[in-house]
């Protein structure tokens, strides 16, 4: 027998199923929250609660076939005990929608680690058990996304930082990082999660999912025009290889002949047999003349070797060939052709790459970045720590501070207390109690309740709060 795999009740972890029985006798009220508690940044990017209310919370209902179905599971698994009474009640007093408030942040905010991003309470007494219920759900919904986007986030300011040394304008920043990520994420979920997240920092990548998330989730008309994302024509390894070693220069040839326009980019690996020969002697020399007739820019891809070295010495043996101009700050930036590295990017290589060039006196803008596995996929949910906790109960009318507090460790201290993002005069946040701050320095805001998606921001804006 085939179970319906989208049943909201199933979208738990197991021990889940035990917790109603658990909490104090008159528990009525659960509140909870979700931080960044450290980590490799010292800030996040929230990303991705939109996407999660709209696919889980805002058009779900629970039916009696949920119901039955979740309890038949189950028992199976090996709990007895099931809690009916409260789906029961969600299902003939709500039509099925959840009776539970979220509050959050404003996605594509930068909030430092340690501070609340968002609360998550139950509205109805007889539901106290449903807060942490979908805990699993709503905390693998935005560890993620913000994740990917912190990185991202980070990895623009480093790039930002030797264009402001090196380069004339910042124009090109918002393509210097590619996201080449879509083959090495585990689900077609992650790229479009993953890849949007992205996309709130720069605008170049190769997951299409996350074109179509953002149409989706995001309100981006993308074939009107909102297209959020690009790409250029690019060669991979086979459609070089399949020229045969013999036939290289007639493989990048083609390349030309196909997308070399004025004004146009197309992007060409180059490493299939000897990167330093297709710089030199092929590029530079057998199709010089063809690419400055072009009037495109061509951008050379080496995708092997130690990166800041290859990169170097490519910039080099191009120099040599088409020229370059030297910049207001003193930094060259080649005529004609750049190169773009996106093998075994991480953002520590990337800064290593960016200081070995600027030492050689280029012109960052010589260089574009793809980025994949480093991107969307090289992270769990400790690399910014986060974690959701119940902070307050209410019981038989009477409001309770819940907190833990390991002796074994300081790091997995949690709040106490029903608790608020604020900012400062100055713009800067800071987790306190609910109430203790006028309502106009609340950062938080409910964007769900009771089934209903109260904001729904366009990625526009969201992008516009970096």
């Amino acid at each position: 027998m085939k179970i319906y795999k989208d049943n909201f009740i199933l979208n738990t972890d197991s021990y889940k199923i035990s917790h109603y029985k658990q909490y104090p006798e008159g528990t009525e009220y659960v509140f909870s929250y979700i931080e960044a508690r450290g980590g490799k940044y010292p800030a996040t990017l929230f990303f991705g609660l939109q996407a999660f209310i709209k696919e889980y919370l805002e058009g779900v209902r629970i039916t009696l076939l949920d119901i039955n179905e979740a309890e038949a599971v189950f028992k199976k698994h090996g709990f007895a005990d099931f809690n009916r009474e409260m789906w029961e009640h969600i299902l003939y007093h709500y039509d099925g929608a959840l009776p539970i408030r979220i509050r959050a942040v404003p996605e594509g905010t930068v909030v430092p680690v340690s501070n609340v991003l968002v609360t998550l309470e139950n509205t109805d007494p007889k539901c106290a058990a449903l807060t942490s219920y979908i805990e699993t759900a709503l905390l693998r919904a935005i560890w993620y996304p913000t994740t990917v986007a912190t990185l991202s986030h980070g990895i623009k300011e480093t790039i930002k930082t030797y264009m402001d040394c090196t380069s004339e304008s910042l124009d090109g920043l918002p393509f210097k990082l590619h996201d080449f990520g879509a083959r090495g994420v585990s689900s077609r979920e992650s790229a479009g999660l993953g890849g949007l997240a992205h996309l709130v920092n720069f605008m170049g990548t190769d997951t299409i999912e996350a074109l179509v998330y953002a149409n989706h989730y995001y309100q981006a008309d993308i074939l009107g025009d909102e297209m959020p994302g690009f790409s250029i024509p690019a060669a991979e390894h086979s459609t070089i290889t399949a020229w045969g070693k013999e036939n290289e220069a007639e493989a990048y040839r083609n390349m030309l002949k196909a997308y070399g326009r004025e004004g146009s980019l197309l992007a060409v690996v180059s490493d299939s047999y000897d990167i330093y020969n297709a710089c030199e002697k092929i590029w530079g020399e057998q199709l010089r003349a063809e690419v400055i007739a072009s009037g495109a820019t061509v951008v050379i891809r080496p995708d092997s070797g130690h990166p800041p070295d290859v990169v170097l010495k490519c910039l080099k043996l191009l120099e040599e060939k088409f020229g370059s101009t030297t910049n207001s700050k003193n930094y060259r930036l080649l005529n004609n052709v750049r190169v773009i590295q996106g093998d075994g990017i991480d953002a520590e290589m990337l800064k290593t790459i960016l200081v070995t060039i600027e030492e050689a006196g280029y012109d960052a803008d010589n260089l574009a970045f793809g980025c994949g596995g480093g991107l969307l996929q090289k992270m769990d949910r400790d690399t910014c720590q986060f974690a959701m906790k119940c902070s307050s109960i209410t019981v038989n009318g009477e409001e309770r501070d819940v907190f833990k507090d390991p002796v074994t460790s300081k790091a997995k201290h949690s709040k106490k207390g029903r608790l608020m993002l604020y900012t400062n005069n100055d713009g800067t946040f800071f987790t306190d109690r609910e109430g203790v701050n006028p309502e106009d320095n609340e950062a938080l805001r409910t964007v769900f309740e009771n089934g209903k998606l109260l904001i729904n921001e366009h990625l526009s804006d969201i992008r516009a709060r970096q």
